[in-house]
């Protein structure tokens, strides 16, 4: 389950991405006046807009519940995905063993060699 989800996730990212690039900016009427041929399209002249902005919001709405649910899925996993939480219930233990204390420092000779 948690593999098909982060697979939806990755289309819809990428879905998103591609309709965002396929949209117009606001700038764009301004051309469409002096007869760039947007009344010829496909979707007629304010229809491409309309269709590509609700696929947005809907692309939009399913990668945010996929998100959601993907957050639901990881907070119920009960195992450890922690390399070091792995490493220390793996770990045997270890006697531990008394350290012996430092030598002391060696103050230095007062003698100057000749």
């Amino acid at each position: 389950m948690y593999t098909v989800l982060v697979v939806v996730q990755v289309i819809l990212a990428l879905s998103i991405i591609g309709l965002v690039f396929l949209q117009q900016g606001k700038g764009a009427e301004a051309g469409a006046a002096f007869g760039s041929g947007a009344s010829g399209t496909v979707f007629g002249a304010r229809g491409s807009a309309n269709f590509l902005s609700r696929a947005t919001a809907v692309s939009a709405a399913l990668f945010f519940a996929v998100s959601l649910s993907l957050a639901y899925l990881v907070s119920q996993r009960h195992e450890s995905s922690s390399v070091v939480d792995r490493v220390s219930q793996e770990a045997p233990a270890t006697e531990s063993v008394p350290e012996e204390p430092a030598p002391a420092a060696e103050e230095p000779s007062e003698e100057i060699p000749e």
